[in-house]
């Protein structure tokens, strides 16, 4: 729906309108021969009015030849505007502001500027951005057309405009610091809260958080929106805190200090929690309590029409301990607690502070902080899904995308699922480091001073590529310790292996796509050698699980009971984080420090082990643990096998597993690899690599390399002398 325009265009001198009271009319002015030109046949509308001026001029206030962007003495053309039918606003948003700025404060009173302003300009046209002077009350102000709303009408392909009506409803907004209180407006549909009446999460920088910033809304800045009134009608109050929990690096800190930005008060207090604590008693609660200064200053002055204040604790798990959990022997923790509780929840509790508070360990809080009327809107911050690390890859790259740095063969959406388990902070370094080997070709370090072409500047998808590798997510997979464990990678080393791997690739599967079992627990038992941890990280890199880890003995070696259990604790809280995991407890005799002679364990790894193993992970998160061990007795005996869901015994090989074996190695003849196959009967494949490669360096050594390639053979003599080194009788 858009109204037309004359066809015929005149070409007019702008002037000053004829006297001061003129200009608050919003009118143009033109003599009444011109005025015939613009009239609407058969209505009462005009844009412009007959005044003392010549013809051919057209008078403008200082208002509409600052929009127009014109001044007088400039030749404009003009033609006649006809408006479609249904043209009456429904709606008129107008923004208030003094013409001379910052030498009072006034108090508006919604009503009766409506009425006035109806009064003056029923059936005048306004336009999204035109501005108009007017005086109230001796008073004078300018009003900018933030939004018209006309019933029905579709603006995305047009003008916002319409015509104003006795009907039309008006609402006034006014910024903080104009200085002007806007009174008696009951039915306005919104505040003020925010700055914008839009925005974009991307622009703010913040990618792959669209969820949580959604739930943050609704929890926390909904009921802010609406005025005061209606929140006193509904008998609620406003949410105070809220908590930002997870991993660190998923952007907590720039979501606190995001909306800090966006909200529409006082710039939001920052603060690291250390930075609360001090040496003299007293002073840290004192600390505490100047933060919340202005806010009661403001409530006292303003009431129900005070600035919200936000206040950003970063950290807050240093201060806010549960309390009794800290023996410092001053009690300083718990009085921090009880003064924060206090100005929040207290008998003179503020309604207009936010309390943002961050961590990454939400169980060192105070459960009194995270109560109703305290900090209760709780989100957790999670790892970035693909969507969401397409969304912080294109953050990160936007500019170098405008500026064409980026090279054409660059492919997000590959690189986004390539980066499995990466924080925000983690795709950034990526970026970083991706740019700095497309830098480092630019540069010669035989000369540093020769001058750089930044035409010449490329980022490619190998310099992404060779990032990805450089820069390892925390929560991410542990492919290198998991290789180790397979240095000689997998071969065909029969049917019970290959079923036995098949199985516990359907346990993957099952994991992957069952509701009904989000934790599934595995024991691969057999002889020392014979193969288990391989087959684990074997299924564990299979199974492209964003989060696979390793917990074994030598990664603990000389630590104390206590603190294994807290790296094995560690490993488990890391897991739950990511949504699908794989944890392998490699030796799980050797975790426990079991000895036969005694026997001696430790039962406190113990029972933490049988603790973890059954507890079920978060909602939402799915969990596959590995263990193996060469002490299934052992482990019967304390109760551990009952807690995996399925054992598989790992057998030694046969003879014809062995020959299986021998013949992918192709190390030796045709005619020897039957008789070296029946020797190793009932042998561990961690020892049949041992003896292949003891027999490859030959009787005189320097054989390896010709045996590997395939120019040479084995000799069956020294295998079976290599073989008696290693046979234990």
């Amino acid at each position: 729906m858009a109204g037309r325009y004359g066809s015929q265009v005149m070409t007019m001198t702008v002037t000053n309108t004829p006297s001061a009271d003129l200009a608050f009319t919003n009118l143009a002015y033109c003599s009444s021969s011109d005025l015939r030109q613009f009239s609407v046949p058969g209505s009462d509308l005009f844009l412009a009015n007959v005044y003392n001026i010549r013809d051919g001029n057209i008078a403008l206030n200082a208002i509409q030849r600052r929009h127009a962007r014109v001044s007088t003495g400039d030749m404009v053309s003009v033609s006649r505007f006809v408006p479609p039918e249904n043209f009456d606003l429904a709606m008129l948003t107008l923004e208030l502001e003094f013409v001379k700025k910052g030498t009072k404060s006034e108090q508006v009173d919604a009503a009766l500027l409506s009425t006035q302003l109806k009064r003056k300009y029923t059936n005048q046209v306004l336009t999204v951005g035109q501005k108009a002077t007017f005086e109230y009350h001796g008073t004078n102000y300018i009003l900018t057309v933030n939004r018209a709303d006309v019933e029905g009408q579709d603006h995305t392909n047009g003008i916002e405009r319409g015509l104003l009506s006795k009907d039309t409803y008006i609402v006034f907004e006014a910024s903080n610091s104009s200085g002007i209180k806007i009174v008696n407006q009951r039915e306005a549909a919104s505040s003020n809260i925010f700055k914008h009446k839009e925005f974009n999460l991307e622009s703010l920088g913040i990618g792959g958080l669209g969820a949580e910033f959604a739930d943050i809304f609704r929890r926390a800045f909904a009921s802010r929106v609406f005025p005061p009134h209606v929140t006193s009608r509904l008998g609620i109050k406003h949410v105070k805190g809220m908590l930002l929990f997870g991993p660190p690096g998923t952007g907590k800190t720039l979501m606190a200090r995001q909306i800090g930005k966006m909200l529409n008060g006082k710039d939001p207090k920052i603060v690291n929690g250390p930075e609360v604590l001090s040496k003299f008693v007293g002073e840290t609660e004192k600390n505490v309590r100047d933060l919340f200064a202005d806010a009661e200053q403001d409530q006292r002055t303003l009431g129900d029409a005070s600035e919200l204040h936000v206040i950003i604790f970063d950290e807050i798990d240093a201060i806010c301990k549960s309390r009794g959990s800290t023996r410092d022997g001053t009690g300083v923790h718990d009085s921090i607690v009880n003064q924060l509780l206090t100005k929040i929840d207290g008998v003179e509790a503020l309604n207009n502070v936010l309390l943002i508070g961050m961590t990454n360990r939400k169980d060192l809080l105070d459960e009194a902080l995270l109560r109703p009327g305290r900090l209760e809107v709780q989100v957790e911050i999670s790892l970035p899904d693909e969507a969401g690390r397409l969304q912080i890859l294109q953050i990160h790259t936007n500019k170098m995308k405008e500026n064409s740095f980026l090279g054409t063969d660059i492919n997000l959406q590959e690189l986004a699922a390539r980066t499995k388990n990466y924080s925000g902070a983690e795709l950034e370094g990526v970026v970083k480091s991706a740019t700095s080997y497309a830098l480092n070709r630019q540069l010669s370090m035989d000369d540093l001073t020769k001058p750089v072409e930044e035409e010449n500047i490329k980022i490619t998808m190998e310099d992404f590529l060779h990032a990805i590798y450089e820069v390892q997510p925390a929560f991410g997979a542990s492919t290198d310790d998991l290789e180790r464990c397979r240095l000689n990678g997998m071969v065909d080393s029969g049917d019970r292996h290959n079923h036995i791997y098949k199985r516990a690739m359907l346990l993957v599967e099952q994991v992957k796509v069952s509701t009904r079992s989000p934790l599934v627990t595995c024991l691969l038992e057999g002889p020392s050698g014979s193969g288990k941890t391989a087959l684990a990280a074997t299924v564990g890199i299979d199974s492209d699980f964003p989060y696979v880890k390793i917990v074994s003995a030598e990664t603990m070696i000389g630590l104390s009971e206590s603190t294994k259990c807290a790296h094995i604790v560690k490993v488990f809280e890391d897991a739950y984080k990511s949504p699908m995991s794989i944890i392998i407890l490699d030796d799980i005799e050797r975790l426990l420090e079991y000895v036969a002679i005694g026997p001696r364990f430790s039962n406190i790894i113990s029972q933490t082990l049988m603790v973890l193993l059954k507890r079920l992970p978060p909602k939402g998160k799915k969990l596959l643990v590995f263990g193996t061990t060469s002490e299934l007795t052992f482990l019967d005996s304390v109760g551990i096998c009952d807690s995996f869901s399925v054992t598989y015994s790992v057998p030694t090989l046969k003879t014809e597993d062995a020959k299986k074996v021998l013949t992918q190695l192709d190390v030796f003849s045709e005619d020897d690899v039957d008789a070296a196959a029946e020797a190793l009967n009932d042998m561990p494949i961690k020892k049949l690599y041992m003896l292949i490669e003891m027999a490859a360096q030959g009787e005189h050594g320097g054989s390896a390399e010709a045996i590997y390639a395939g120019k040479e053979k084995i000799k069956i003599t020294h295998f079976f002398d290599c073989l008696q080194d290693i046979v234990r009788f």
